[in-house]
Protein backbone atom coordinates (compact mmCIF):
# COMPACT_ATOMS: atom_id res chain seq x y z
CA UNK A 1 0.00 0.00 0.00
CA UNK A 2 1.09 3.33 -0.76
CA UNK A 3 1.68 6.14 1.05
CA UNK A 4 -0.89 7.81 -0.27
CA UNK A 5 -3.70 5.32 -0.15
CA UNK A 6 -2.78 5.12 3.32
CA UNK A 7 -3.24 8.40 4.83
CA UNK A 8 -6.64 8.09 3.09
CA UNK A 9 -7.21 5.00 5.22
CA UNK A 10 -6.60 6.50 8.15
CA UNK A 11 -8.60 9.47 7.57
CA UNK A 12 -11.35 7.24 6.47
CA UNK A 13 -11.30 5.60 9.43
CA UNK A 14 -11.35 8.54 11.66
CA UNK A 15 -14.15 9.97 9.73
CA UNK A 16 -16.19 6.43 10.74
CA UNK A 17 -15.67 7.44 14.54
CA UNK A 18 -17.62 9.51 16.57
CA UNK A 19 -15.58 8.72 19.55
CA UNK A 20 -11.96 8.94 20.16
CA UNK A 21 -9.75 6.13 19.03
CA UNK A 22 -6.80 4.42 20.29
CA UNK A 23 -3.49 4.54 18.31
CA UNK A 24 -2.66 0.80 19.01
CA UNK A 25 -6.49 0.30 17.40
CA UNK A 26 -5.77 2.56 14.37
CA UNK A 27 -2.49 0.89 13.83
CA UNK A 28 -3.98 -2.33 13.97
CA UNK A 29 -6.67 -1.81 11.67
CA UNK A 30 -4.34 -1.01 9.21
CA UNK A 31 -1.88 -3.19 9.65
CA UNK A 32 1.22 -0.94 10.19
CA UNK A 33 3.14 0.00 13.11
CA UNK A 34 2.02 2.29 15.91
CA UNK A 35 5.43 4.55 15.19
CA UNK A 36 4.34 4.22 11.38
CA UNK A 37 0.18 5.11 12.75
CA UNK A 38 2.22 8.70 15.06
CA UNK A 39 3.66 9.80 11.93
CA UNK A 40 0.61 9.46 9.62
CA UNK A 41 -0.99 11.32 12.43
CA UNK A 42 1.76 13.74 12.44
CA UNK A 43 1.23 14.19 8.40
CA UNK A 44 -2.44 14.54 8.13
CA UNK A 45 -2.32 17.46 10.95
CA UNK A 46 -0.18 19.21 8.95
CA UNK A 47 -1.81 18.88 6.03
CA UNK A 48 -5.15 20.42 7.84
CA UNK A 49 -6.96 17.63 9.30
CA UNK A 50 -7.83 18.85 12.60
CA UNK A 51 -7.01 15.45 14.49
CA UNK A 52 -7.34 16.02 18.21
CA UNK A 53 -5.76 13.63 20.61
CA UNK A 54 -2.57 12.05 21.86
CA UNK A 55 -1.09 9.12 22.26
CA UNK A 56 -2.95 6.74 25.23
CA UNK A 57 -5.76 8.78 25.26
CA UNK A 58 -6.84 8.44 21.64
CA UNK A 59 -7.80 10.45 18.67
CA UNK A 60 -10.72 11.68 17.23
CA UNK A 61 -11.45 13.78 13.62
CA UNK A 62 -13.19 16.98 14.07
CA UNK A 63 -16.09 17.50 10.89
CA UNK A 64 -14.23 20.55 8.21
CA UNK A 65 -11.91 18.80 6.57
CA UNK A 66 -11.70 17.22 3.72
CA UNK A 67 -9.67 15.86 0.60
CA UNK A 68 -9.77 16.10 -2.73
CA UNK A 69 -11.22 12.90 -4.20
CA UNK A 70 -7.72 11.93 -6.09
CA UNK A 71 -7.20 8.46 -5.05
CA UNK A 72 -9.95 6.07 -6.81
CA UNK A 73 -9.74 2.56 -7.51
CA UNK A 74 -10.71 1.50 -11.23
CA UNK A 75 -13.54 -0.46 -9.37
CA UNK A 76 -14.49 2.58 -7.45
CA UNK A 77 -14.46 4.76 -10.28
CA UNK A 78 -17.01 2.81 -12.65
CA UNK A 79 -19.41 2.78 -9.12
CA UNK A 80 -18.85 6.27 -9.27
CA UNK A 81 -19.49 6.74 -13.00
CA UNK A 82 -22.46 3.79 -12.94
CA UNK A 83 -24.30 5.36 -10.23
CA UNK A 84 -24.27 8.94 -11.19
CA UNK A 85 -25.80 7.74 -15.03
CA UNK A 86 -28.52 5.65 -13.28
CA UNK A 87 -29.84 9.08 -11.72
CA UNK A 88 -28.94 11.51 -14.33
CA UNK A 89 -30.64 8.34 -16.85
CA UNK A 90 -33.91 9.37 -15.49
CA UNK A 91 -34.17 7.05 -12.04
CA UNK A 92 -33.97 10.20 -10.40
CA UNK A 93 -36.68 12.48 -9.73
CA UNK A 94 -35.22 16.05 -12.71
CA UNK A 95 -33.52 17.58 -9.53
CA UNK A 96 -31.55 14.73 -9.12
CA UNK A 97 -30.98 13.98 -12.12
CA UNK A 98 -29.35 17.30 -13.59
CA UNK A 99 -27.75 17.39 -9.81
CA UNK A 100 -26.22 14.01 -10.78
CA UNK A 101 -24.52 15.04 -13.74
CA UNK A 102 -23.30 18.25 -11.72
CA UNK A 103 -21.79 16.21 -9.30
CA UNK A 104 -19.91 13.86 -11.89
CA UNK A 105 -18.70 16.51 -13.47
CA UNK A 106 -16.86 17.49 -10.36
CA UNK A 107 -15.53 14.50 -9.41
CA UNK A 108 -13.59 14.13 -12.56
CA UNK A 109 -12.56 17.79 -13.02
CA UNK A 110 -10.25 16.87 -9.73
CA UNK A 111 -9.19 13.64 -10.96
CA UNK A 112 -5.81 12.97 -11.84
CA UNK A 113 -5.80 12.78 -16.23
CA UNK A 114 -4.90 9.32 -16.27
CA UNK A 115 -8.39 8.79 -14.07
CA UNK A 116 -10.08 11.09 -15.26
CA UNK A 117 -9.78 8.88 -19.05
CA UNK A 118 -10.89 5.80 -16.90
CA UNK A 119 -13.86 7.73 -16.00
CA UNK A 120 -14.89 9.36 -19.26
CA UNK A 121 -13.86 6.38 -21.33
CA UNK A 122 -15.79 4.06 -18.95
CA UNK A 123 -18.10 1.14 -20.76
CA UNK A 124 -20.78 1.28 -18.46
CA UNK A 125 -24.25 2.35 -19.71
CA UNK A 126 -27.38 3.13 -18.49
CA UNK A 127 -30.43 3.16 -20.47
CA UNK A 128 -32.72 5.90 -19.95
CA UNK A 129 -35.42 5.40 -17.71
CA UNK A 130 -39.00 5.75 -18.69
CA UNK A 131 -41.04 9.08 -17.25
CA UNK A 132 -42.39 7.57 -14.06
CA UNK A 133 -43.54 11.38 -12.19
CA UNK A 134 -46.81 12.39 -11.57
CA UNK A 135 -48.52 15.43 -10.04
CA UNK A 136 -46.08 15.90 -6.78
CA UNK A 137 -42.64 16.71 -6.96
CA UNK A 138 -40.70 14.76 -5.46
CA UNK A 139 -38.09 17.25 -4.50
CA UNK A 140 -40.88 18.87 -2.26
CA UNK A 141 -41.16 15.57 -0.53
CA UNK A 142 -37.46 14.50 0.32
CA UNK A 143 -37.11 18.91 1.24
CA UNK A 144 -40.10 17.84 3.69
CA UNK A 145 -37.98 14.21 4.77
CA UNK A 146 -35.14 16.44 5.44
CA UNK A 147 -36.85 18.71 7.63
CA UNK A 148 -38.57 16.24 9.79
CA UNK A 149 -41.99 18.02 8.29
CA UNK A 150 -45.66 16.66 7.57
CA UNK A 151 -47.25 16.30 4.69
CA UNK A 152 -51.05 16.58 3.68
CA UNK A 153 -51.79 14.40 1.13
CA UNK A 154 -54.44 12.84 -1.56
CA UNK A 155 -53.88 9.78 -2.25
CA UNK A 156 -55.15 7.90 -5.04
CA UNK A 157 -55.16 4.32 -4.53
CA UNK A 158 -54.71 1.02 -6.61
CA UNK A 159 -58.73 0.83 -6.93
CA UNK A 160 -59.21 4.23 -7.88
CA UNK A 161 -60.50 5.29 -4.92
CA UNK A 162 -59.07 9.35 -3.01
CA UNK A 163 -58.09 9.43 0.78
CA UNK A 164 -56.70 12.39 2.14
CA UNK A 165 -53.65 11.79 4.63
CA UNK A 166 -51.34 13.41 6.93
CA UNK A 167 -47.89 11.46 6.82
CA UNK A 168 -44.53 12.26 8.29
CA UNK A 169 -42.19 11.17 5.68
CA UNK A 170 -38.47 9.58 6.24
CA UNK A 171 -37.48 7.98 3.13
CA UNK A 172 -38.12 7.39 -0.68
CA UNK A 173 -37.18 4.18 -2.42
CA UNK A 174 -36.33 4.65 -5.86
CA UNK A 175 -37.45 1.86 -8.22
CA UNK A 176 -37.11 0.70 -11.76
CA UNK A 177 -40.44 1.72 -12.11
CA UNK A 178 -41.72 3.48 -9.09
CA UNK A 179 -41.18 5.24 -6.54
CA UNK A 180 -42.03 4.77 -2.95
CA UNK A 181 -42.55 7.30 -0.10
CA UNK A 182 -42.64 5.52 3.55
CA UNK A 183 -43.50 7.05 6.58
CA UNK A 184 -46.05 6.84 9.68
CA UNK A 185 -49.84 7.64 8.24
CA UNK A 186 -51.68 9.36 11.13
CA UNK A 187 -54.53 7.92 9.59
CA UNK A 188 -53.77 4.35 10.02
CA UNK A 189 -51.60 4.89 13.09
CA UNK A 190 -48.84 2.96 11.63
CA UNK A 191 -46.10 2.88 8.90
CA UNK A 192 -47.29 3.26 5.22
CA UNK A 193 -46.33 2.92 1.73
CA UNK A 194 -47.30 5.41 -1.01
CA UNK A 195 -46.69 5.37 -5.17
CA UNK A 196 -45.56 9.28 -5.45
CA UNK A 197 -46.87 8.81 -8.83
CA UNK A 198 -50.32 7.84 -6.97
CA UNK A 199 -50.23 11.35 -4.85
CA UNK A 200 -52.50 13.74 -6.33
CA UNK A 201 -51.76 16.87 -4.19
CA UNK A 202 -49.67 17.47 -1.50
CA UNK A 203 -49.47 20.28 1.06
CA UNK A 204 -45.84 20.90 3.49
CA UNK A 205 -46.97 21.46 6.90
CA UNK A 206 -45.68 24.35 9.42
CA UNK A 207 -43.42 22.62 12.06
CA UNK A 208 -41.52 19.39 12.70
CA UNK A 209 -43.16 16.09 13.05
CA UNK A 210 -42.84 14.62 16.95
CA UNK A 211 -40.35 11.98 16.19
CA UNK A 212 -37.31 11.44 14.73
CA UNK A 213 -36.32 10.38 11.48
CA UNK A 214 -33.87 7.93 11.97
CA UNK A 215 -35.89 6.16 14.61
CA UNK A 216 -39.05 5.90 12.51
CA UNK A 217 -36.37 4.35 9.72
CA UNK A 218 -35.01 1.53 12.10
CA UNK A 219 -38.56 1.10 13.24
CA UNK A 220 -39.59 0.76 9.61
CA UNK A 221 -36.71 -1.23 8.48
CA UNK A 222 -37.38 -3.64 12.00
CA UNK A 223 -41.17 -4.55 10.38
CA UNK A 224 -40.33 -4.72 7.02
CA UNK A 225 -37.76 -7.10 7.83
CA UNK A 226 -35.48 -5.27 6.47
CA UNK A 227 -31.78 -5.62 7.18
CA UNK A 228 -29.55 -2.31 8.16
CA UNK A 229 -27.19 -0.89 5.52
Amino acid sequence: MSRTARLLDLLQLLRNRTQPVTGPDLAAELGISIRTLYRDIVTLQAQGADVRGEPGLGYILHPGFTLPPLMFTTEEIEAIVLGSRWVAAGHGDARLSQSASQALSKITAVLPPELRERAEATNLLVARNRDTSGPADPAEIRSAIRNEQKLAITYRALDGSASRRVIWPFLIGFFDRVRIVAGWCELRQDFRNFRVDHITSIHVLDGRYPRRRAVMLKEWRAAQNIPPT
